[in-house]
Formats: C-alpha cells, sequence, structure tokens
C-alpha cells in the first residue's frame, strides 16, 4: 500500500520496512487492509489469494481494487516480504515503482521465491525488473512515457491477452524501456514505440505488461486482471459476507469473555464497528456516545434515537462544559485535536471505571484516518483523533475492527449487516466534530452560529436532493469579520465558508458543482437567520492540494 505521503517521496516501504505492514482483504469492490504483527497470525489464512508486492507505486491500491472487484481475496505487502510457506497463494502481482531498475537505491526482490511456482504479473516496473535481473536490458526511453497509447500488435492466442485486441487503449507511465528480452522472453504485445508492451516468459505462467491495466483509462483492464485470476485458478468467492463471517469469528476469539467499550460517534464507521462487536460479544459491549459540544445542531439526541433499533447498549454523557473549558485559548489545529482526543479517552477510561472488567477500547477508525495520521517523512498532515490523542500508557487496549476499510467499503458492509439506510448513508463527521470547523479558538458563541448555519445548509442539502449526490458537506467558521450592511445598520460579523465534495474514499476528492441557484438560497438563509453571519463563501479546492476538513 502506498501512503499519500509516501507517493510525494517515492520511498514507500523502505523507510517503513519496521513498521507494521498492511494486509489488503477484499469483498467485492470493497477494500480491506488492516495494519498486522510480522507473525500474521490473524490473516485470513484459510482463504485463497493474490499477493501483490509493493515497489511503492502510486497506483498500487488500484491493482488491489480491481482484483477485489473480481471478488477475489489479496494481499499488498511489501516488495521484499513476500510470505514463503503461506498457504493459499494463488499467484504474484509485481507493482509499479517511482524508480527505475538501473537505479542503485531501486527496490528488488528475490524473485526466485515465486517466479515458476506460481502465475506471476509484473506490471510496469515489475516487469522490467523480471527482465533485468534475467539478463535483459532496461533503457531510458529518453522522454518519459506517460499517458495514453494503443496497442497495434496483440497476441489474442496467449491467455493473458484473450478478448483483447490491436487498437486497444492503454495506459504507460514510465521513463525506461525493455531494449532487449533474454530468449526464454515472447513478445505478446507492442505499441508504436514500445515492442515489449507484453511479454511472456516461455515454460512459466509468467507474465510483463509495461502499461498500468489497473487504471481507468487502460481499455480491457479489468478484463487483462480477470484473465490473470482465471490463469491462477482462483474461484472468486470474496465477499462482504465473507468477511462480516471471518471478522465477527476473529473478534470472538480475541476478545472472547472481556469487556469493550466503544466511542459512538453517530458516523457510520463507528456504527459499523459497534454492530460488528455486538455480533461477535453482545452484551459485553457497552457503547459511550460523548457529547464534546461540538456535535451538530440536535445531534446527541437524534443519535440516540438511531441507536435504539440496533438493540446496542449505549450511554450517552454529556460533557460539553469539560471540553469547552480545556479548549480555551487554544487555536492550533493540531493542538486542538490532541485536546479533543485526550478528552475522549478520559471520558472512557471514566466511565470503563464504572463497569466491571472493562479490557478494550473500540474505535470506528478507518484507513484515510491511519494514513493522514502518519508520516514516514517526519511531517504529519494531520493527526486524527483515534490515533493522534491517546497518552502513551493507556489502561484499554484498543480494537479497531475497520482500522484499514475505506468509506464507501463500511458502507457496503453495513448494508450486508442490515443497518438502516440513513445511518449507512451519513456523510463523513470528523469525530473532533466542528473543533475543526472552527477556524482558531472555540467558545460555546461560535459554536452556536455554525451549528445554526450548517443546520440550514444540510437541511436544505436534503430538501433538494443534493445530500446523497456528495460524498461530504459542512460549514466552516472562518477567523474573520468582515464590515456588511443589514438594513440601515452597519455589520461586522463572521464569515461561514460552505464545503461540499465528491469522491470514492476520501484519498482524493473534487469540489461540488452545486447549483448557483441553491447556494443563493443556502447564503440568504444563513445571513437573514444566523446572528452573527454576514457573509457566506463556496470552497472549490479539490484534495489534493486541499484537504476535506479545514483543519
Amino acid at each position: 500500500m502506498t501512503f499519500a505521503f509516501e507517493r510525494e517521496t517515492g520511498n514507500s516501504w523502505r523507510a517503513a520496512e519496521m513498521r507494521p505492514f498492511l494486509t489488503v482483504l477484499h469483498a467485492g469492490s470493497c477494500f480491506f487492509s488492516t495494519f498486522v504483527p510480522l507473525n500474521r497470525q490473524n490473516i485470513h489464512s484459510m482463504h485463497e489469494k493474490i499477493i501483490i508486492l509493493d515497489f511503492g507505486s502510486q497506483t498500487t491500491q488500484l491493482i488491489g481494487r480491481r482484483i477485489r472487484e473480481l471478488h477475489t481475496y489479496c494481499e499488498i505487502l511489501p516488495y521484499n516480504r513476500f510470505p514463503d510457506g503461506e498457504t493459499g497463494v494463488k499467484g504474484v502481482i509485481l507493482s509499479g515503482s517511482p524508480y527505475s531498475t538501473n537505479d542503485a537505491d531501486a527496490f528488488r526482490t528475490d524473485l526466485s521465491r515465486f517466479r515458476g511456482k506460481y502465475p506471476v504479473l509484473g506490471i510496469c516496473y515489475g516487469a522490467q525488473l523480471m527482465a533485468r535481473e534475467a539478463g535483459g536490458r532496461v533503457e531510458s526511453a529518453g522522454t518519459r512515457e506517460y499517458g495514453r497509447a494503443r496497442l497495434t500488435s496483440v497476441d489474442g492466442s496467449d491467455p493473458l491477452l484473450q478478448g483483447i485486441h490491436a487498437g486497444a487503449q492503454v495506459w504507460m507511465s514510465h521513463g525506461d524501456t525493455i531494449t532487449h528480452c533474454p530468449p526464454a522472453f515472447r513478445f505478446v504485445a507492442g505499441t508504436d514505440d514500445v515492442a515489449a508492451a507484453a511479454y511472456r516468459i516461455g515454460g512459466e505462467l509468467t507474465w510483463g505488461v509495461q502499461f498500468h491495466p489497473e487504471v481507468y483509462h487502460t481499455d480491457d483492464g479489468t478484463h487483462l486482471l480477470d484473465n490473470f485470476l482465471r490463469i491462477c485458478g482462483c474461484t472468486r468467492d470474496w465477499t462482504p459476507a465473507s468477511f462480516i463471517e471471518s471478522t465477527v469469528a476473529e473478534l470472538k476469539s480475541k476478545l472472547g469473555d472481556e469487556r469493550v467499550i466503544l466511542a459512538l460517534s453517530g458516523g457510520v464507521d463507528s456504527s459499523v464497528t459497534a454492530v460488528l462487536l455486538n455480533r461477535a460479544i453482545g452484551q459485553n459491549l457497552t457503547c459511550i456516545f460523548v457529547d464534546h459540544g461540538l456535535l451538530r445542531k440536535n445531534e446527541f439526541e437524534n443519535v440516540l434515537k438511531d441507536y435504539e433499533h440496533l438493540g446496542l447498549n449505549v450511554k450517552g454523557v454529556n460533557a460539553r462544559e469539560r471540553f469547552y473549558s480545556r479548549l480555551e485559548g487554544v487555536s492550533d489545529p493540531e493542538e486542538k485535536r490532541k485536546v479533543i482526543g485526550k478528552g475522549f479517552i478520559d471520558v472512557f477510561e471514566e466511565e470503563a471505571r464504572k463497569l466491571e472488567a472493562v479490557k478494550w477500547l473500540g474505535q470506528g477508525t478507518i484507513y484515510p484516518d491511519v494514513i493522514e495520521s502518519l508520516s514516514i517523512t517526519g511531517m504529519v498532515i494531520k493527526s486524527h483523533h483515534n490515533v493522534g490523542g491517546l497518552p502513551e500508557k493507556m489502561h484499554l487496549k484498543l480494537v479497531e475492527p475497520l482500522r484499514s476499510l475505506f468509506k464507501d467499503e463500511v458502507r457496503r458492509v453495513g448494508t450486508e449487516l442490515g443497518m438502516m439506510p440513513h445511518l449507512i448513508g451519513r456523510h463523513p463527521f470528523p469525530g473532533p466534530g466542528l473543533g475543526i470547523r472552527i477556524l482558531g479558538e472555540i467558545t460555546a458563541e461560535k459554536v452556536r452560529i455554525l451549528q445554526e448555519a450548517d443546520d440550514i445548509y444540510i437541511s436544505l442539502m436534503r430538501s433538494r436532493g443534493l445530500y446523497d449526490k456528495v460524498w461530504q458537506a459542512g460549514s466552516m467558521l472562518l477567523p474573520i469579520r468582515s464590515v456588511g450592511v443589514m438594513g440601515d445598520e452597519r455589520t461586522y460579523d463572521y464569515t461561514v465558508a460552505l464545503r461540499a465534495v465528491t469522491s470514492t474514499d476520501a484519498m482524493t476528492a473534487d469540489w461540488a458543482q452545486l447549483p448557483y441557484d441553491f447556494l443563493a438560497k443556502v447564503s440568504n438563509e444563513i445571513i437573514n437567520k444566523v446572528k452573527g453571519v454576514n457573509r457566506v463563501v463556496y470552497d472549490i479546492s479539490s484534495k489534493p492540494p486541499a484537504t476535506i476538513e479545514w483543519e
């Protein structure tokens, strides 16, 4: 798995070799990846799997997504961590890389551990690495080939290329090219500029492709991967239901009769976590929903009502004044997150002490939270409340069943669990809540202003049928005041920024092009009805370079 920050440095696994690695599972079009210890005892070893070795490509996760869309279990592992002797391995895929195979510090691996033993597909760097290690030549192409190309020759009889024809568009992204292959290598596809667009090694179920079948721009890319899975003999039986079954079984084994206290936020992540834990341990789960005073308007009461149908053991805790007191004078966004995170932990530990023998703290952490909370370069993009504010010595152990699921995958699991649609379809809402949507210092008055403005915005989105068409929407209260005129009076009030984005997994996002008349209506309603606001703006920045939240 290539982290967002690793994409910029091109140094994904090397700097993180001593960290716990990522295991990537999939369920249909769902994607699961989990930090696990190096002994890998809790990996679903009973399932057949495709191993994807990551050489640092920014599209490695797309390979995993395509494999998952084909209902096949896969694991993304560091390039040098092929699991010798593990049962269930059906095939191996080598990813691309930001390096040249000729670089002195390029990532390399012992190909003999899997070549000739399993079907192998090398993509871009992976294809070049196999050619170079076998005695071929990989040389600079002079200019980097990036973008669309078309196959001019295709061996349609080759098992990997069956159903793919000359003229098909492929996506190239490379600076080197294979200029000479060993005798056993046979070209099975080419373009006008790249003779070795695809090759097969004679006597082996081993292929290399110079292009990227995992990206959307490659015609028949998924078909090519489907052919590879057919070559591997995969049964395609990995589903969200399978994930739920195995996860509940693992939770039962891990937790036994021990009690868990779970941080509920009202969002889909913690709600799905709660249902999974409830299936595993029932009444040994106690859910705590904390009102830190930074929720949306009336959210505390509404969420508690929503949870009634789930049969969960839920306790609501009003801690508004505690959080307001601790946040007084704090304006730095990282410090605010840590104060809020510590406040959560303090409340949970206090509530845990009221219960008998609580050993575990459950959390709805998902993969984007982890990515944005870690850095191999020493630079933190932003710490997440689920991982950034924990004290060094916790009295509770952590259990995070969804630690690596993307948001869309969590929703699919929730649907499979039979949860109500309005809970599954809720927009992401950050754990620190309005605390990171109020830029600068937090006060009760600022919270009131933003709650009122946000309620108008979200309510109008629902009434206009726009809520379900965007990934996430929310309002920000900016730490600036400007002059305005209301009636015959001069005002000097706050500015509210509206944010709405489209996305599939929160790793990238584009601003939603909401109708002008809708934005005009929202602006008019907020300015007229929310005391303290005289200006409304709309955020039209994408991620990257911006983040979805402002802090």
